[in-house]
């Protein structure tokens, strides 16, 4: 129960900071609005286009969000109080790079990711689509500032990146690894 509760401190959120973007607050402003965006209802819905969206793609879409939250779950335990919602890493926080950190350098974008998908696909929605697009764009950009930090805090953090996918394997925009020196 410490560990959670030390996830949740050290986040050094303030008004000034947030104004002055001194950690990155307004990759997690983006971020959080195109999260809540997708609370809105489809738009346009699929009837009003004469499409008939299929209750399998809608019930996919319900499993791949499921997916998605598990993925947070993992990724929320396997940080423990190194948490941060914010692109620069809290003072002193440890790097983690095994469990599900040993898939990916960013599961928890992945998981805002495989959750936006689930949604873009449960609604059948260009709304929806435009942003889960808006997503990777904010996502990736808010995890190349964390890397450069990064790479300045923590000295393995340069072999990690050549060894471990950045966001989903293999996808070209998401992941990113650095070439091998040597």
């Amino acid at each position: 129960m410490e560990d959670w509760k030390q996830a949740f401190q050290g986040w050094n959120l303030s008004w000034s900071s947030l104004f002055s973007n001194q950690q990155g607050e307004w990759w997690l402003v983006a971020q959080l609005l195109l999260i809540v965006g997708h609370l809105a209802p489809a738009w346009p819905a699929p009837d009003s286009l004469g499409v008939h969206w299929p209750a399998v793609m809608t019930l996919s879409g319900l499993i791949i969000l499921a997916g998605g939250l598990g993925l947070a779950v993992q990724g929320f335990r396997a940080l423990g109080p190194s948490l941060s919602p914010l692109p620069e890493p809290k003072q002193g926080a440890a790097l983690v790079t095994t469990g599900v950190y040993a898939q990916c350098r960013h599961p928890l974008y992945r998981a805002v990711l495989v959750c936006s998908l689930g949604v873009t696909l449960a609604w059948g929605s260009l709304l929806h689509m435009a942003l889960f697009v808006a997503l990777v764009a904010v996502l990736t950009g808010k995890a190349h500032r964390e890397e450069r930090q990064l790479l300045q805090c923590c000295p393995n953090y340069a072999h990690y990146m050549t060894t471990t996918a950045a966001i989903v394997a293999h996808v070209p925009g998401l992941d990113w690894r650095a070439p091998r020196s040597g």
